[in-house]
């Protein structure tokens, strides 16, 4: 069996370096990029769309009426500028006047009228999100200008202004997307690859791409990643892992960046001896955090220790690091106190489908025995995971990452004990009054000191241990450069360039 999945998987890499190796021959050193990605998209049409892998490169050709910056703001897009009255309820946005969609549409407010007509769900079609409850109306005062309105106040709107703008009267996006962005989208082979082309015509010369051409590959197989890269046929490995990183450094330009993740040991507070703050104590006091991010990440990782990554530097509470220093001592005697020196029994419902979830799940295995908690790991199918634990919260521990966000309290609101989805069955009232009372707030500041309470709330309990933030890692060929870390699942093609 094994010798059968070892040609298996030789012949998967054999016949990606020969589709590359094909194309190769058509491509110019300087006008063109390869770049992989591991997974195909889940639609071309961005409104039907939830895939990470999928947005961070069709994020090239849709654009909003704003935008992330590299340091996580939110910046002016096809709105050039807004502006919010002073009862926080209406929004007003000016248009850029130079806009073209990549079919020669000239885009105007009628294009982000009907584009928040079907966001919203106001033209009494059904939404294509659920995140706009709060918009009472729009209007397009005139051709460059567009207002919302909001039921009540709404911190949390500006940031679902970066969803993507599209023409009024084409309903062929599935097929053939059509945005506003930098590069058009061109083809999709799909098993093979994605192909974008820079868009001449875009109306932001500052930001205009520099690279003619990218292709982007499908390719699952980390070691035919690293292997295309180093036979010449991938300009890009993307996502690579740290032992690969270090080894390609001599070679090429290796790059990493935190990259607004949590890797998290979830635990589920509703879990009896896990209900015990003692317990979920000693449990953070008896996790060596350095050992997995040394084993797991070769050292490519933030430790962290909230539920935010300091990626996220604005909201980000940095007050919490030395809460649970490594301190096995002080966790035997937590689980003495607790009455639960003699340990029990844990299990670890794992995904099989992430392997750095399942080597940290085989660490943290090794360290809880140390205070007498024995684990057993439970691997399941992703989607039996989603299941079992995201959805039903039928487990006892698990370990996972979350992407980060844009707005803070897509991250938080998870934890509220009335949410559906708190799979870690976390429950604290004053928690859960802080997350109300920080969505109608709309002094930045204020609400930063509410979200860092909120961190300081779950740290302080325990809800789980939250390890760190594992490095988004990419090797490039010498002479390319350019490329730039979002907090946010982004693959920007516009700052690339040979040198």
């Amino acid at each position: 069996m094994i010798a059968h999945m070892r040609r298996y998987a030789l012949f998967i890499i054999t016949s990606v370096f020969l589709f590359l190796a094909c194309t190769g021959s058509e491509r110019k050193t300087t006008s063109v990029v390869r770049i992989n990605i591991s997974s195909e998209p889940d639609s071309l049409d961005p409104w039907q769309s939830a895939a990470a892998d999928t947005a961070s490169i069709f994020d090239n050709v849709f654009e909003g009426l704003l935008k992330a910056s590299p340091d996580g703001k939110l910046i002016p897009c096809i709105a050039k500028n807004y502006s919010i009255s002073e009862d926080k309820l209406t929004y007003s946005f000016n248009l850029n006047k130079n806009i073209v969609f990549h079919n020669g549409q000239k885009l105007t407010s009628k294009d982000v009228l009907f584009t928040y007509n079907r966001l919203t769900g106001l033209d009494g079609k059904k939404a294509v999100s659920n995140k706009f409850g709060s918009v009472k109306s729009i209007s397009a005062p005139d051709e460059y200008s567009f207002v919302v309105t909001l039921s009540k106040p709404d911190a949390s709107f500006v940031a679902l202004n970066t969803s993507a703008i599209l023409p009024e009267g084409y309903d062929n996006q599935a097929e053939k997307p059509i945005g506003t962005g930098p590069y058009k989208f061109e083809s999709y082979t799909p098993g093979q690859k994605v192909v974008f082309a820079k868009n001449a015509e875009y109306y932001d010369t500052s930001k205009s791409g520099k690279i003619e051409r990218v292709e982007v590959y499908i390719m699952k197989n980390s070691a035919a990643v690293v292997s295309a890269l180093k036979s010449n046929q991938l300009d890009i490995a993307y996502f690579i892992n740290g032992e690969d990183g270090k080894l390609l450094e001599k070679d090429f330009n290796v790059t990493s960046s935190a990259q607004n993740m949590v890797q998290l040991f979830g635990l589920n507070n509703s879990y009896k001896p896990l209900s015990d703050l003692r317990v979920r104590k000693a449990i953070n006091f008896a996790v060596n955090k350095k050992d997995i991010i040394d084993g797991v990440w070769a050292g490519f990782a933030t430790e962290l220790y909230t539920n935010f990554s300091p990626v996220f530097k604005e909201f980000y509470n940095d007050g919490l690091s030395g809460l649970y220093e490594f301190n096995v001592e002080k966790a035997k005697a937590l689980m003495k106190e607790s009455g639960y020196e003699n340990g029990f029994e844990l299990t670890i419902t794992v995904p099989s489908n992430y392997e750095p979830h399942v080597r940290t799940a085989e660490i943290l295995s090794s360290q809880l025995e140390k205070i007498n908690i024995h684990a057993k790991l439970e691997l399941v199918e992703w989607a039996t995971w989603l299941d079992q634990v995201y959805t039903k919260a039928d487990y006892q521990s698990t370990v996972i990452a979350f992407n980060g966000k844009l707005e803070p309290n897509d991250i938080l609101v998870r934890y509220v004990s009335t949410n559906k989805r708190d799979f870690i069955k976390f429950t604290n009232a004053e928690y859960d009054a802080l997350i109300k009372a920080a969505i109608t707030e709309t002094n930045l500041q204020k609400r930063i000191a509410m979200y860092k309470d909120c961190q300081k709330i779950m740290t302080e309990n325990a809800a789980s241990v939250f390890i760190c933030d594992p490095n988004l890692i990419v090797a490039s060929k010498k002479n390319l450069h350019g490329y730039t870390f979002y907090p946010v699942t982004f693959i920007d093609f516009s700052t690339w360039y040979y040198e």
